[in-house]
């Protein structure tokens, strides 16, 4: 009750405005009705007063009481109460997981084929399927740990790192799972929620299994160990050490997986892991009109005017001024305020989707329109989510542009916010650009809204992520335009290089690099382009070089 009362309020409040009128009118008529003598002035008004009878006293309800309380409703269906919002479709997984894989020499092992740290990157490749909406963090150890990328929802840029992880990458040889726990720590410093670490390993370091169960009773966190390779001795000339690793597990309070075949493993570890679903809010959701369930009583009440005697007719030429609803301004469409909902939008050539009803649909519609404004017709199949028939049938720009912003249809619906000159027309055309990754485009529209009002709700919140994405561009081009381009796969780090003996020395002349900023990049799809295919797309040199400084730096663990 107390939610409802919170959030109560009127989507059309205009309407009361009516609502004194027609009772003054209601009231007037009242009164003339029963002031009216069909006698007076065609006998004596000493005659009629003895000629009349006693009027018998009137019933409370009757055409007058009917009527008000007709009106009275009708006025509330139009005012639009509403309490709640349309729900939410989407929904997060909010407690985050941080897989921490071994990445020693002991997992080249091909007991397992093509060899332990294979299999481990395909398992958990197919761990992430089964887990979509949950943020993911990656780490890696040997001698050092690492941190991969931090916590994300971005599964596929998960997946690229992990393709690219080999047992090579590490600077220090060794098998020490400890040092990962202070990265863990930093990386699940913020969340709120039961938090889930998930150990790949084939083994364990001498010293690892008192240093982890001792973290493990300070922490909150649910260490799941997934064993990777073969314990029987005759299988595999380094066995998976089971036992450690299983009493690990159970000391921590989590489970120990067996790899298989299939993927029984993988579903395992999905279903044990901690989940804590949220639901997404949107403010661009619309509200819940509430006041429909009032049209089936206002619909009785309208049918005792069929009765004889009840003689108020002059309600129905209201009938069309109740049925012309005044649209409001559309809801503003808000940018989601998940980051990464921005960034793992997939790149798509949009296109305006026609929506061909059949026969009987456009009978329907023909119908419908006997009654209901374009727009009004509208605002109904938005409302039920018919999102692209909805599009084509508003008359006003920008509710249209609403119903393709809707249907994901930002190109479409940035052209049509454009067509209205108000400050929420250019918050709304900002975020749809936003959206279809125009992100140049967007921060001008927000910095032109922001000069035009600067208190503008979530508009320097939305100009702010957008820009930090911008920014991230630039410093990935700023990266990209450093390195050489040769592949990881060609260095050997394990092995000092030879000098031959009378090679002949060969040199290259070094090509100008071209360096990009993010505007230059983003405005033009020629140059986007070609941006593109100079990005390295094997980050593993880059993840070398990256923990060859951790280790100088920091040493074998993160701060």
């Amino acid at each position: 009750m107390s939610e409802l009362l919170t959030h109560f309020h009127f989507l059309r409040p205009e309407w009361f405005a009516l609502a004194p009128v027609l009772l003054v009118i209601e009231r007037w008529l009242a009164r003339s009705a029963a002031s009216e003598d069909p006698f007076t002035g065609i006998i004596e008004a000493s005659l009629l007063q003895h000629l009349r009878l006693a009027r018998p006293r009137s019933a409370w309800f009757n055409p007058s009481t009917a009527l008000s309380l007709l009106l009275g409703l009708a006025i509330i269906i139009l005012s639009g109460p509403s309490w709640r919002q349309q729900p939410s479709p989407l929904a997060r997984d909010a407690a985050p997981l941080i897989v921490v894989l071994d990445v020693s020499a002991s997992m080249n092992t091909t007991d397992i084929a093509p060899s332990r740290l294979e299999r481990s990157r395909q398992k958990i490749s197919d761990l992430l399927t089964l887990i979509p909406d949950k943020q993911i963090g990656l780490m890696v150890f040997a001698g050092s740990a690492h941190t991969v990328l931090p916590l994300t929802s971005d599964h596929d840029i998960l997946r690229s790192y992990l393709s690219a992880l080999g047992s090579n990458l590490a600077p220090r040889a060794g098998k020490f799972p400890e040092y990962a726990l202070a990265g863990v720590d930093r990386l699940l410093r913020q969340t709120r929620y039961q938090a889930s670490v998930l150990l790949v390993t084939d083994g364990l370091g001498e010293a690892s299994p008192q240093l982890m169960r001792a973290w493990c009773a300070t922490t909150q966190y649910e260490l799941h160990v997934y064993g990777i390779g073969h314990a029987d001795p005759s299988q595999s000339d380094v066995p998976l050490e089971r036992d450690r690793l299983q009493t690990l597990a159970d000391s921590c309070g989590g489970q120990y997986i067996d790899i298989t075949i299939d993927t029984r493993d993988v579903e395992a570890i999905a279903n044990g892991l901690s989940d804590r679903y949220l639901i997404l809010d949107d403010a661009a959701l619309p509200w819940l009109d509430g006041g429909y369930g009032l049209v089936f009583p206002a619909m009785a009440l309208a049918l005792l005017w069929f009765r004889k005697g009840w003689t108020r007719v002059w309600i129905w030429p209201l009938l069309p001024l109740i049925m012309l609803l005044g649209a409001p301004e559309p809801a503003q469409a808000q940018v989601s305020r998940e980051g990464e909902a921005i960034k793992a939008a997939e790149t798509r050539v949009e296109t305006a989707s026609v929506y061909v009803p059949g026969m009987a649909e456009q009978v329907l519609d023909h119908f419908v329109g006997l009654w209901l404004t374009p727009d009004q017709y509208g605002r109904v199949l938005l409302a039920l989510g018919h999102y692209q028939k909805a599009a084509q049938t508003f008359s006003s720009p920008v509710w249209a542009g609403t119903a393709r912003y809707y249907a994901q249809e930002f190109r479409q619906a940035g052209i049509l916010f454009n067509r209205k000159d108000s400050h929420a027309a250019l918050f709304n055309e900002a975020n749809a650009h936003a959206h279809r990754r125009d992100y140049i485009r967007a921060v001008r529209r927000y910095d032109e809204l922001l000069a035009r009002a600067p208190n503008f709700p979530g508009a320097q919140q939305n100009r702010d992520l957008i820009q930090t994405i911008i920014d991230e561009i630039n410093r990935l081009s700023e990266s990209q335009a450093g390195e050489s381009g040769v592949s990881g796969d060609d260095i050997d780090p394990d092995n000092d290089p030879q000098i031959g003996d009378g090679a002949e020395e060969i040199t290259f002349e070094q090509q100008e690099r071209t360096q990009y900023s993010a505007e230059e990049i983003l405005a033009s799809p020629e140059t986007a382009e070609l941006w593109l295919k100079n990005v390295q797309q094997d980050p593993t040199h880059f993840l070398r070089t990256k923990f060859s400084v951790q280790l100088q730096e920091r040493g074998v663990s993160e701060p």
